[in-house]
Parts: C-alpha cells; structure tokens; sequence
C-alpha cells in the first residue's frame, strides 16, 4: 500500500538505493572519517531521497522544483565525496564506478521530474 506520492516515484526509490549503498561503502572507511568524510557522504546520499519526499507531498510544482533542486545538490555532493574516497584509497575504481553510474542515473531522473513539472 503505498500512502504518499513519492513513493511511486523511481527515482526516490533509486535514491534509498544509493543511500544504503553509501552506507555500506562508508563502513570501511578509516575510524578518523567518522565525523567528516564518512558522515558527510552519507548526509548527502541521505539528503537526496530526503528533498524528493519533502517537496513532493503537499507543495506546489515550483516549491517541488526548488526541493528537486535540493536533491540534485546532493547528488551532486555525493559524487565529490565518491572522488574524495578514491584519492584517499577508501575505494576501488570498480566501487567508484558503480555508484558514480548510480549518482548519474538518479541526476538524469530528477532533471526529467523538474522538466516535466514545467
């Protein structure tokens, strides 16, 4: 059953998706991350499915466009940290790639959800 308009849309559910997997990847990342890197991607990974719930429920299409606008920010975070953790040798270039591809895909889905709400 599903309650809440968000819920029907992919790109929200590819967003949890991220998120877990970001929580997972940050888990072996060094003990002295904790409270920087390691909490900062999982913010943005988090924020992302965050912003899309919030501006979908109850808001008109320009104030969901501007929580949009809020996701794709911190889609976009997500994917600088994912370069931090490479240079820093947290992750290999297959775990990079794979979430990079994920990052892309959900920007894609949010920049048709803002046009398709003009």
């Amino acid at each position: 059953m599903i309650a809440f308009k968000f819920e029907k849309l992919k790109v929200w559910q590819k967003a949890l998706d991220l998120a877990d997997e970001i929580d997972n990847m940050t888990k072996a990342f060094p003990k002295e991350e904790i409270y920087v890197l390691t909490s900062q991607a999982k913010r943005a990974a988090d924020s992302i499915s965050m912003n899309i719930a919030e501006g979908s429920t109850g808001q008109s299409n320009p104030e969901f466009k501007r929580f949009l606008g809020y996701a794709l920010r911190s889609d976009i975070e997500v994917v600088n940290c994912l370069h931090l953790a490479i240079r820093r040798k947290y992750i290999t270039e297959e775990i990079f790639k794979k979430h990079y591809k994920s990052c892309e895909e959900i920007l894609v889905m949010i920049s048709a959800l803002i046009k398709s709400l003009n």
